[in-house]
C-alpha cells in the first residue's frame, strides 16, 4: 500500500477514534440514553458520506482534477458540508419539534432516496454539461484548462474563472443534497440538536482524507452503495412507522453496522474473484479517455456578451 495511502488511513481511524472519545464523553456527561443516540447518528453520518466521497471521485475524475486542486476543492466541499448541515439540523429540529407529522415526509424522503440508489448505475456522466457550469459561463468565461489551484486567472487583462471554480460549485450544490438525506436520517436517531450536529461534524471532520483511501480503493468498494441504500431506506422506514412499530436505537446501531459490513465484506470479494483481464480492460479504457474530458476542454470560449 501506498505511504500516502497509509497516512491518509491513518488520520481515517484518528477522527474514528476521536469520535469514539467524545461519545464515551456524552456517556459519563450526559448519559447512556445520549450516547447511544450520538453513536447512532453518527454511524449513519459516516455511512453516507461514504456514498458522497463516491460522488466526489466521479466529478474530480470527470473533470481530470489535478491533485493540488483536488486538496483545495475538497477543503471548500468540507466548509460548505458543515454551513448548510447546520442550517438544515437548526431549521430542522425546529420544524420536528413544532411538527411532529414533518418525520413522515422525512421517512419517505429517505425511503426514495435509497430506492433511487438501488437503481444507480456507474457510468460516464456528461459533466461538462452541468448546470452549474452552464450557468457559471453565462456569467464569466471559463478557461480550458486548470491554473494550479487557482480559481481565477487573467487572460490578455481579461478576468477568466478556471474549471476548479466549477468543480468547487458543482461540490458545494451536492453538500446541499447531501444534507436533504443525511439530516432527516439522524432525526430517526435523535432530534437533540447537540447529538444531531456533533454526530454530523465528527463525520464530516475525516472526509478529506477518507476521500484519498477510498479514491484508489474505490473499485474494491463498489457494493458499499447498496449498503448505504439499505440504511437510507431502513432509517426511512424507521422515520415512517416511528408512532406504529418504534425500533431501538442498539437495534438500529447493529442493523447500521451490519448493512455496512456486508457491503464491504461483499465489495472485497467479489473484486478478489474479478478476473484480471476485465481489471486491465477498465485501465486500458480509462486510458484511451481524455483529462480534463473533450467536452470541456473544447469548447470555445464565449465571447464578451454572450
Amino acid at each position: 500500500m501506498d505511504s500516502s495511502i497509509k497516512k491518509a488511513l491513518k488520520w481515517v481511524l484518528f477522527w474514528m477514534s476521536m469520535a469514539f472519545l467524545f461519545n464515551a464523553g456524552v456517556f459519563f456527561v450526559e448519559g447512556p440514553d445520549k450516547a447511544q443516540e450520538f453513536l447512532g447518528g453518527y454511524l449513519i453520518e459516516l455511512s453516507l458520506s461514504m456514498d458522497n466521497v463516491f460522488v466526489f471521485i466521479t466529478i474530480f475524475t470527470a473533470f481530470g482534477v489535478p491533485l493540488a486542486g483536488q486538496h483545495r476543492a475538497l477543503n471548500y466541499g468540507i466548509i460548505g458540508a458543515i454551513v448548510f448541515r447546520f442550517i438544515f439540523i437548526f431549521a430542522g429540529v425546529s420544524v420536528v419539534n413544532a411538527f411532529h407529522w414533518v418525520l413522515y415526509v422525512f421517512g419517505g424522503v429517505l425511503i426514495i432516496s435509497g430506492l433511487l440508489m438501488y437503481r444507480k448505475h456507474e457510468e460516464n456522466k456528461d459533466l461538462g454539461n452541468h448546470l452549474m457550469l452552464r450557468g457559471l459561463r453565462k456569467v464569466v468565461p471559463v478557461t480550458d484548462h486548470f491554473v494550479g489551484n487557482q480559481f481565477f486567472t487573467k487572460i490578455d487583462g481579461r478576468r477568466f474563472a478556471t474549471p476548479l471554480f466549477a468543480v468547487v460549485l458543482i461540490i458545494e450544490a451536492s453538500d446541499i443534497l447531501f444534507a436533504i438525506d443525511s439530516v432527516p436520517a439522524v432525526f430517526s436517531i435523535s432530534t437533540d440538536l447537540f447529538i444531531v450536529y456533533s454526530s454530523n461534524i465528527f463525520a464530516i471532520l475525516g472526509i478529506r482524507q477518507l476521500y484519498f483511501v477510498l479514491e484508489h480503493l474505490h473499485e474494491r468498494f463498489r457494493y458499499v452503495r447498496y449498503g448505504v441504500a439499505t440504511i437510507l431506506t431502513f432509517t426511512g422506514l424507521k422515520l415512517a412507522l416511528i408512532d406504529i412499530v418504534p425500533i431501538s436505537i442498539p437495534l438500529s446501531i447493529a442493523f447500521i453496522v451490519a448493512a455496512l459490513t456486508a457491503s464491504i465484506v461483499l465489495s472485497v470479494l467479489i473484486s478478489k474473484r474479478r478476473p484480471p483481464r476485465q481489471e486491465n480492460a477498465a485501465q486500458e479504457q480509462g486510458e484511451e479517455e481524455s483529462y480534463p474530458p473533450q467536452n470541456l476542454v473544447s469548447r470555445p470560449l464565449p465571447e464578451e456578451g454572450e
